[in-house]
Parts: C-alpha cells; structure tokens; sequence
C-alpha cells in the first residue's frame, strides 16, 4: 500500500510548518551531499527559512561565488548586472547630494555660488543664516548661564565650609577661660586653659612700646610652660 497523499500547499499553522521546515530542509541538504559524494558534482544550495534564517550547502572543492561564476558563463547572464546598476544609481544620488550640501556651505560663507542666485534666494539665505545665528546665540548664552550657575554654587559650598570651620573655632574658644590682670601697671592678657588637669599656657602681651630703646628696657615675657 502507498502512502498517504495529502495536497502541497502552504501550512497555515506556525508550530506544524516550521517543523515541516526543519525536516525537509535536513533532507535535502543530506540529498545534495549525496549528489556530490556519489556523482562528483559540484553542488551549491541556499535556503532561507519565512524567519529569513539562512542555510547553505556547497560541494567541499568549489564556494558558492565559484559556482556562480561558472553559471553565468555557461548561460551567458549577467548575474551582478542588476546590482551594479542599483549601486551606480545610489552612488549618483549621494554625489548629488554632496555637491548641494557643498554649495549651500559656499552660500552661507559668501565665498562663492551667490551671483547666480535670485532675490528670492538671496532672502532665503538671509533668513536661514539668522535662525542659524539665534541657535547659535541661543546655546552660547545657555553654555554661560550653565558655566556660571556651577561657580555659583561652588561658592556657596566653599563659603558654607568656611562658616563650618568658624563655627568650630569658635566653639572650641568657648571652652577656654580668660582673664584681665594688672601687674606692674601694664595691663597683659593671661590665657588659661579650664581643665586645671591639663598643663597651663600663659603669654604676657606688653603694649607696643614707643621706641626700641623702651623695648629693651620693658622686654617680653617668654613663653613658659610650668
């Protein structure tokens, strides 16, 4: 009994038609291997999946461009023919394009190009170039307000950082005592630390005196440590 005939046509279930896919396509790549092994032919074979996965067989002694080559030589087509005039064509329209963008780049410099252009033109220009100025303009005053918005605010943190360090100071001079004495009729400023555990540091301050001589004569205490 023959097997059983169903008719070939597309398979519109997803799941049943990429395994169809993956078989068949195993089978034929094992025919075209056969083909080869057998017969010494030389064998080129592509085919893309409906995913655009892409799978290839060639005979281990020639490429695929070989192959190619050959065909065309043997049917007498050009198989790149098509191709190449697509890419001249794609070619033609960036030089074209190239050339414009040249131009307009003479126009907008006023080095060249500009006899030839009408009074309407001529006004075009005029205006593109003063949008292109206010752009300009405008990113110049944004890139300096940025530029002193950032000095600003590191002045601020310095000036916050340097009433933190007042602020220290100062209450570290809140913990030390101080006293007014007289002696000897001058009057001199004796500084004492309040932990009476701690050693004791006094500096006796002399007024300025008139003269060098008078210096010599009051002198300054020296600093003693008891």
């Amino acid at each position: 009994m023959g097997g059983r005939k169903f008719e070939i046509k597309r398979i519109e279930n997803d799941t049943n038609r990429q395994v169809t896919y993956s078989k068949r396509r195993g089978g034929i790549m094992k025919k075209a291997w056969e083909l080869n092994v057998l017969c010494d032919a030389q064998v080129s074979l592509i085919v893309f999946s409906s995913t655009g996965k892409f799978h290839e067989y060639v005979s281990p002694s020639t490429t695929t461009k070989k192959i190619f080559d050959r065909y065309q030589q043997t049917a007498g087509v050009n198989l790149w023919q098509s191709h190449y005039e697509k890419m001249q064509e794609r070619l033609n329209k960036l030089k074209q394009i190239n050339n414009n963008l040249r131009k307009e780049i003479r126009q907008r410099t006023g080095e060249h190009d500009l006899d030839d252009l009408s009074i309407e033109e001529l006004r075009d220009l005029e205006q593109n170039m003063d949008n292109s100025l206010k752009i300009v303009r405008d990113q110049k005053y944004h890139r300096i307000q940025t530029q002193t918005d950032t000095h600003k605010k590191k002045l601020r943190n310095s000036e916050e950082a340097n009433r933190n360090l007042l602020y220290q100071f100062e209450g570290r001079d809140e913990d030390l005592g101080y006293g007014l004495v007289d002696h000897e009729g001058h009057h001199e400023s004796e500084l004492r630390e309040a932990n009476a555990g701690s050693h004791s540091f006094a500096f006796h301050l002399h007024p300025i005196q008139p003269n060098l001589q008078e210096g010599r004569i009051y002198g300054f205490h020296d600093l003693r440590l008891p």
